[in-house]
């Protein structure tokens, strides 16, 4: 699997831009990649944020064979429906691989407790760890104006222990930029064994920032994308401290 899958195609054409109705560039896989610099958008902070809830799908069963008992339930909203255990038990952490120009190299991710810092090295801050996908989900910002410092940076979402897959989630990553549209990568392809996701790559290439779709999801965790991308970092199990619903 090539390093720069879909780069040079995708700097061949124009970038897409974007969507005018909901200000939004989705990343598919005939569009790959946007820059932010020729959008303006290398400064400031860049908000990343992931967000997810439970397809319906995995709710309608139950919701049809009640509906002859209880037929005012049809009047419910979808998200009041979907707010059962099941959906709490979905958990979703966004995490992120940066490599610096000074050949630092490291991990900003929820377990243990490596959530970075936006005004120093690497310039990355994990806001904290969404357990129950709430409607605000989990955000991250990278601060731009030290771009020159920044080499590579590798977007990724991992599943946490005993929960379901990514094919029983709606996940988005979004990309808030200081200036122009929106940008999103739908996790949404079907891979019901996969426990982790390589979601967008953030590369500064000859000055220039290009965020690139990558949406690769493989079977294991951290290590495996490590080994994916040729970070070169060492791994350990992790595991989180319990915490009141």
């Amino acid at each position: 699997m090539g390093f720069f899958d879909g780069l040079l195609g995708g700097r061949a054409a124009d970038f897409d831009s974007g969507n005018a109705s909901t200000n939004a560039i989705e990343l598919t896989r005939r569009h790959q990649t946007v820059s932010l610099t020729k959008q303006e958008a290398a400064t400031g902070h860049l908000r990343v944020n992931l967000s997810w809830r439970m397809r319906t799908s995995d709710f309608d069963g139950a919701q049809r064979t009640s509906l002859f008992r209880h037929p005012f339930r049809a009047l419910k909203p979808p998200e009041v429906l979907g707010h059962g255990q099941s959906m709490v038990n979905v958990d979703l952490d966004l995490g992120c691989l940066y490599e610096l120009t000074d050949g630092t190299k490291g991990v900003v991710q929820p377990l243990g407790g490596y959530l970075g810092d936006v005004n120093a090295p690497p310039y990355i801050k994990l806001s904290g760890d969404d357990r129950f996908g709430s409607a605000s989900g989990e955000t991250m910002y990278v601060n731009l104006d030290h771009r020159d410092a920044l080499k590579r940076l590798l977007v990724f979402v991992y599943i946490y222990d005993q929960t379901p897959a990514f094919d029983r989630t709606h996940a988005i990553v979004t990309l808030y930029p200081s200036n122009g549209p929106r940008i999103e990568i739908g996790l949404d392809e079907r891979h019901p064994q996969a426990r982790s996701c390589a979601v967008v790559m953030i590369e500064n290439i000859k000055g220039e920032l290009i965020v690139r779709r990558e949406v690769k999801f493989v079977y294991g965790f951290q290590g495996e994308l490590d080994r994916l991308y040729g970070w070169g970092l060492q791994w350990g199990r992790g595991f989180k401290t319990k915490v009141d619903r």
